[in-house]
C-alpha cells in the first residue's frame, strides 16, 4: 500500500519540477548580461512625443536695422536641446543647437528685406511655435554694384550618420558670378574642404566623421567678384562621443536603463500553486483507497 502513496508522492514532485522548469526560461529573460550579443535580435522603436511648445526668440539683430555686411550674426534664447532653424523670407538660411537655453550663429541675407523668423524642432523633428519676427534690410555696395548676391541654401538642416561612414549632403547655390570657390569647415578639428564650381545650381559636399559627437559644419562660397555667402549646419555621428569636445562639437552620453520583467513569473506562480494542490489532493485520494481496500480484506 505505502509504495503507491510513495509512488504518488514522486509523481507530485515531478510535477513540481515540471512547473518550476518552465519558469527557467522566464528567468533566464531577466538575464542583465551585456549587449549586444551574437545570436540575439534587437527591436527599436521611436516614442511619440508632443513638439516643443515654447518658441524660439530673436534678440540680435534688432528689428528694423539695416546691414551692409556679411555674415551678420543671429542669437536668441530657446529651448534647450532643440535643433534652432533660421528662415529670411521663409527661406532656410542656417541652423544650430540650442545650448543652455540660448543660440547664435551667422547667416548670409537676402539683398533688401529681409524677415527673419527663428524655429525650433526636437529629435523626432517636430517644429514648435514661430518666433518673433525681425525685420532687417541688406544694403552692400559690392551687391549694388554687380547687381546680385550670392545666396546658399540646404533642404536638411541637420543631417546625421555613423562615424566612418560617408556623409553627403547636398546644398543649393544661387546668384553671383562663377567660377565660385567653396570652403567648408566640418567642425571636428580637420583641415577645410575646398572645392571649385563653374556655375551655380545644386551641388554636394561629403565628409567621414571619425568620431561620434554633434558638429557645427560651416559653408562658405565666395563668386568671381568677390561676393561671399554663409551657411550653417548641424552635424550629427551617431554614437557616443569619444574623449573631450572637438571644435564645434558637443560631448554626449548614454544611460543604459535595465528593465526586469516581473509578470511573466507571476503569470506561473498560480500554476506552481495548482500543481502542489493536485499532487497532495492525489496522494489523499490514493491513500484513502488503499485504507478502504484494507478494510474490505
Amino acid at each position: 500500500m505505502w509504495w503507491r502513496v510513495r509512488k504518488a508522492a514522486a509523481a507530485s514532485f515531478l510535477g513540481l519540477l515540471l512547473s518550476f522548469g518552465s519558469v527557467a526560461p522566464v528567468l533566464a529573460a531577466t538575464d542583465t548580461s551585456q549587449n549586444p550579443q551574437s545570436g540575439q535580435i534587437g527591436l527599436e522603436g521611436t516614442i511619440s512625443t508632443d513638439p516643443p511648445k515654447t518658441a524660439a526668440t530673436i534678440t540680435t539683430p534688432g528689428n528694423g536695422s539695416t546691414v551692409s555686411t556679411m555674415p551678420i550674426t543671429i542669437a536668441g534664447l530657446c529651448p534647450n536641446g532643440t535643433l534652432v532653424k533660421i528662415f529670411s523670407n521663409n527661406v532656410f538660411i542656417g541652423s544650430t543647437t540650442c545650448k543652455g537655453g540660448s543660440y547664435t550663429l551667422q547667416a548670409t541675407l537676402f539683398a533688401g528685406a529681409n524677415a527673419l523668423v527663428a524655429r525650433v524642432y526636437d529629435a523626432l523633428d517636430q517644429a514648435g511655435p514661430d518666433s518673433n519676427t525681425v525685420n532687417v534690410t541688406y544694403k552692400d555696395a559690392q551687391f549694388a554694384q554687380f547687381g546680385t548676391v550670392v545666396s546658399l541654401t540646404s533642404l536638411y538642416a541637420r543631417r546625421g550618420v555613423n562615424p566612418g561612414t560617408s556623409l553627403s549632403w547636398p546644398l543649393i547655390l544661387s546668384g553671383g558670378v562663377g567660377p565660385y570657390a567653396v570652403s567648408v569647415d566640418w567642425g571636428d578639428g580637420s583641415a577645410p574642404q575646398l572645392k571649385s564650381l563653374n556655375f551655380a545650381g545644386d551641388f554636394s559636399i561629403d565628409h567621414t566623421y571619425n568620431a561620434a559627437g554633434i558638429y557645427k559644419v560651416t559653408v562658405r562660397v565666395t563668386d568671381k567678384n568677390g561676393t561671399t555667402a554663409f551657411l550653417q549646419l548641424v552635424a550629427v555621428a551617431n554614437g557616443a562621443s569619444q574623449g573631450g569636445a572637438a571644435s564645434g562639437k558637443n560631448t554626449s552620453s548614454v544611460i543604459t536603463k535595465v528593465i526586469v520583467l516581473w509578470w511573466p513569473i507571476l503569470l506561473v506562480l498560480p500554476l506552481l500553486f495548482t500543481s502542489f494542490w493536485l499532487g497532495r489532493r492525489h496522494q489523499l485520494y490514493v491513500l484513502r483507497r488503499e485504507l478502504e481496500s484494507a478494510e474490505r480484506q
